[in-house]
């Protein structure tokens, strides 16, 4: 089983960011940024497999300050020499999918195929809706589930996801879709270039440009891992499996991921996807790891503050929790390797609520009493 990180690139301390505005604090930021570089630089070198970060803007609280997904990336590149680092994920009204894929595949290469992404539909109304690039799109969320806003959003996520792998995986290609057109229909260049049709494709001797592609493609083929942002919805998961995306489900429903694992395996194999059992899935939750379930329980109340504070007002509930012990995380692990057997799990971590000497010392719990009883190497 692969151990994978995830931040939120939180700005302060729990009183810190109750006192209000600690996003526009510049040197809470400074901190942040050091404190995710020891955190991150210790996990590299303990076996963790991959550290990831969401994309969200207008963080003037400071609880999610993780926002351009290029930049995050190739910070946390510079400071881990082995770890993948899962910008997961792109949100989908605020981009343009062309402007994704090429992103996507140039930071494949700068980190040398240490690199994996994320598509998402976007939940964060006042951000995505500053940031949106058509005007009939809106986030969604528990307040417009299944609604005519969300049955357009989805729709619009489908043919974005689409012309994303398009991109990533042709040399050159059109797309006519609902939402987007790629060339526009009788788009040509307004004056000759020799080198487009001596050196290049998709142009014609007229200029006539018929098809486009990315530059670079990927480093990694057919192209970096794909991921599904956090849920936990079936559809969703079946969605994903026709494009061979994996969802990350941090759910403590056994019973419901048992179906969950299983029906993604059958609609794979519509789609001619063979997939390797417990991989199809992600899985996972909050963690912090000590030496007794007391201790553990005492440094989770302030990561409990912060969801029940912070996400639960987005219609995201409490997902598992590995707080505990290294007997009681690895029993609540074991419980899921029993049922459908993940090949991957993502711990999100108190970073910013607590010191990184704070979380460092409880990955290094895990990473040397839970770790090696679901992986083959033990830590550096």
């Amino acid at each position: 089983m692969d151990f994978n990180l995830f931040s939120y690139f939180t700005m302060g301390r729990r009183i810190e960011l109750e006192a209000g505005l600690a996003g526009l604090k510049g040197d809470f930021y400074q901190r942040m940024l050091a404190e995710i570089a020891q955190i991150a630089a210790f996990a590299d070198r303990n076996n963790y497999a991959g550290f990831g970060h969401p994309e969200h803007h207008l963080q003037l609280e400071g609880c999610e300050a993780s926002n351009d997904l290029a930049a995050t990336a190739m910070f946390l590149g510079q400071h881990t020499r082995r770890m993948k680092i899962i910008s997961c994920g792109w949100v989908s009204t605020t981009h343009n999918p062309l402007r994704t894929a090429e992103t996507i595949a140039t930071l494949d290469h700068m980190l040398r195929g240490r690199f994996s992404f994320g598509l998402v539909r976007g939940y964060q109304y006042r951000w995505v809706e500053n940031f949106k690039i058509r005007p009939d799109l809106t986030a969604v969320g528990p307040w417009n589930k299944d609604s005519a806003d969300d049955l357009r959003n989805r729709a619009y996520f489908s043919e974005y996801v689409e012309v994303v792998l398009k991109a990533l995986t042709h040399e050159t290609f059109s797309h006519r879709g609902e939402f987007w057109q790629f060339p526009a229909i009788g788009m040509k260049n307004p004056h000759p270039h020799p080198v487009y049709t001596e050196f290049g494709q998709g142009v014609a001797e007229d200029m006539q440009i018929n098809e486009i592609g990315i530059a670079p493609r990927p480093y990694q083929r057919p192209h970096p891992q794909l991921y599904a942002g956090f849920g936990a919805s079936m559809r969703t998961a079946l969605f994903w499996a026709r494009h061979m995306g994996r969802p990350i489900v941090m759910s403590n429903n056994l019973d419901f991921c048992s179906v969950l694992w299983a029906k993604y395996k059958e609609e794979a194999l519509k789609w001619g996807h063979e997939v390797i059992d417990g991989a199809q899935v992600a899985w996972g939750g909050l963690m912090v790891c000590a030496s007794t379930d007391a201790a553990a329980q005492a440094l989770f109340e302030d990561l409990a503050w912060f969801w029940n504070t912070w996400s639960v007002p987005f219609g995201n509930p409490m997902p598992e929790t590995l707080v505990g012990s290294p007997d009681t995380i690895t029993r609540k692990i074991e419980a899921a390797q029993t049922r459908f057997n993940p090949r991957e799990c993502f711990l999100i971590m108190p970073q910013g609520l607590h010191t990184a000497d704070q979380v460092c010392d409880s990955l290094d719990l895990f990473a040397r009493k839970v770790m090696p009883r679901f992986t083959e190497s033990a830590p550096i």
